[in-house]
């Protein structure tokens, strides 16, 4: 550091000179960070409005609520809607009102499991792989996905299949159904992702169903993480509405890492 001396004055007056000098200084440094917090919070600013303005944009591209979102819902690699119930209540109108005799009906022997219907609509025959990821559907939102077992033993059946009308000496509770006749089992894996679709829904179902709609994803796994927490994380990585990510996430899960 060079310093410059003035011998027409004395040792005093030259450290004054300096002192106001550095004082003149210092108080360019304030102006010069307040500068450049004030540029920081304008640009957190902007940032936040972009975000939102992304956000309001997925909201318009999205297309009016289909009548299945009600429900649990995701489409299979091969372009099939699978739809199933969250309780009771949807249980009785998944089976009711919305499994016709060309659809396949996925259950398990285990209670408190959804009835999962695969809509085959005007299609050709439904493939293996799509009653593959359908079973895997139905194991996430069973009772064994929270209860960590590897498997369980999921069943299809014909909607004719299914009956109100119980055996002698049994009862019926809502939301479930006797099923008679020759049963197809399946061992799907206990796996999950959660994806965005291009017109702003958020999809869970069989990561290889996600894979196939989403160019955004987040596969989980079985685990004791609040639900919500885990949606708040999917969030910052694939987008969408906080309340579909929650809806769509099966009870008891963490990221797969």
């Amino acid at each position: 550091m060079r310093i410059v001396i003035d011998i027409r004055k004395s040792v005093e007056e030259n450290a004054a000179e300096y002192f106001e000098k550095g004082k003149k200084e210092k108080k360019k440094i304030e102006g010069t960070r307040k500068i450049i917090s004030e540029y920081e919070r304008k640009l957190l600013a902007a940032e936040a409005d972009v975000v939102k303005k992304q956000q309001q944009a997925v909201v318009q591209k999205r297309k009016k609520q289909e009548w299945f979102e009600k429900f649990r819902w995701f489409l299979s690699s091969d372009g099939f809607l699978v739809v199933g119930g969250r309780d009771a209540t949807t249980n009785e109108i998944i089976i009711k009102k919305h499994a016709d005799k060309d659809d396949l009906v996925f259950h398990t022997d285990m209670a408190g499991s959804p009835f999962i219907v695969i809509k085959k609509d005007d299609k050709p025959e439904i493939p293996e792989s799509t009653k593959e990821e359908a079973a895997t559907f139905e194991a996430a939102f069973s009772r064994g996905w929270k209860q960590g077992m590897g498997t369980l033993p999921v069943f299809s059946a014909r909607p004719e299949q299914l009956s109100k009308q119980p055996n002698t000496g049994e009862f019926i509770s809502k939301g479930s159904f006797v099923v008679r006749g020759e049963l197809k089992y399946y061992s799907p894996k206990m796996e999950f992702a959660v994806g965005l679709l291009e017109d702003g829904r958020v999809m869970g179902g069989p990561v290889s169903a996600v894979k196939k709609h989403c160019s955004k994803l987040v596969e989980v796994i079985q685990g004791d993480e609040k639900t919500s927490d885990v949606a708040k994380a999917v969030q910052k990585i694939i987008g969408g509405e906080l309340d579909e990510i929650i809806r769509a996430l099966p009870q008891g899960c963490k990221f797969k890492r």
